[in-house]
């Protein structure tokens, strides 16, 4: 039994999520346990794409197993709805599904790349250096 397995990641911030998925029954595992498990907004963050996915084609017939690693729990959520998206997308590729996925929210398919501005030179901070008394 040839069964076909797709690894696709996901990244925001220092947060990477490897996602594989597989044809199967519709079973989501987060970090080795159920995602039903994860607190409510992450949930639905988790089953944005997947309900996305229902509405444009119909049935979800795949398993997920996604393994999450640095960064913070909410990257971690973020990095892991990206790497969903972009995996049912290369399962399926339609136009139909993309145009779904980009009207909803673009960050479903586009990484977004900003990073934490570093600290200035002599300064504890990104931005301005302090202001200092001159009297």
């Amino acid at each position: 039994m040839n069964k076909e397995i797709i690894v696709v990641s996901g990244r925001r911030k220092t947060a990477v999520a490897k996602i594989k998925i597989q044809k199967g029954s519709g079973v989501i595992l987060y970090n080795g346990s159920p995602y039903e498990l994860l607190n409510m907004f992450h949930k639905l963050a988790i089953e944005e794409p997947v309900e996305i996915y229902k509405k444009v084609a119909g049935d979800f017939k795949f398993d997920l197993d996604i393994k999450t690693s640095g960064g913070g729990k909410e990257s971690q959520v973020e990095a892991s709805r990206l790497g969903i998206a972009r995996a049912l997308m290369k399962f399926d590729g339609s136009d139909d599904l993309k145009k779904a996925f980009l009207d909803y929210d673009r960050n479903l398919l586009v990484a977004d790349t900003r990073r934490k501005e570093a600290c200035k030179p002599g300064d504890s901070k990104a931005r301005a250096k302090r202001q200092s008394s001159k009297r």
